[in-house]
C-alpha cells in the first residue's frame, strides 16, 4: 500500500511538471495558440540595419507586437520588415513607423506614432511613412571629416 502511494505521488509530480513545461514553453515561445490574435502590417525601411527578427513594436512606451521578417526589396532595395501587431490596435493610415535603439546602445525596435486620419489600415496593409534607424557611425563620421 505504502508503494502505490508513492507512485501515485511520483506520478502527480511527473504530471504537473509536464504542464508546467507545455505553460512555460507556449509562454516563452510566445505562441498565438494561447488566443494572442495578431494581425500583420507591412513597412519598408531605406535602412533596417542593426532591426532583428523577434525585436518589439510599441506605441507609446506599450509593447504592441513584434517584428516577425525582414527582407530585401530586390526592386526598390528597401528592406521590407512585416510587423505583427495585437488586434486590439488599430492603426491609422498616416501612422509613422520608425527605427528606434533602446537605450544608447541597446538592441532596435520599432515605433509607431499614431496618425490623425479617420482611415485605418487592415491586415496586410503598409505603413507608408517610415524613418530608418539613425547610424551613429556615419554621424561620428561625418562630423569628424566636415570639421575640417
Amino acid at each position: 500500500m505504502d508503494n502505490e502511494n508513492s507512485y501515485l505521488t511520483v506520478g502527480v509530480f511527473v504530471f504537473l511538471g509536464a504542464l508546467a513545461l507545455l505553460y512555460l514553453s507556449f509562454t516563452l515561445g510566445e505562441s498565438d495558440a494561447l488566443g494572442n490574435e495578431q494581425y500583420a502590417l507591412e513597412a519598408r525601411f531605406v535602412s533596417a540595419s542593426g532591426l532583428r527578427t523577434g525585436a518589439f513594436v510599441e506605441i507609446g512606451g506599450v509593447v504592441i507586437g513584434k517584428v516577425a521578417d525582414i527582407e530585401l526589396d530586390y526592386e526598390s532595395y528597401e528592406a521590407k520588415v512585416t510587423l505583427h501587431l495585437d488586434k486590439a490596435v488599430r492603426l491609422q493610415e498616416d501612422a509613422i513607423a520608425s527605427i528606434r535603439t533602446s537605450g544608447i546602445i541597446g538592441d532596435k525596435f520599432v515605433k509607431i506614432s499614431p496618425g490623425g486620419s479617420d482611415i485605418y489600415l487592415e491586415a496586410g496593409e503598409e505603413i507608408i511613412e517610415t524613418e530608418s534607424s539613425i547610424n551613429l557611425e556615419e554621424l561620428i563620421s561625418k562630423y569628424i571629416f566636415e570639421s575640417n
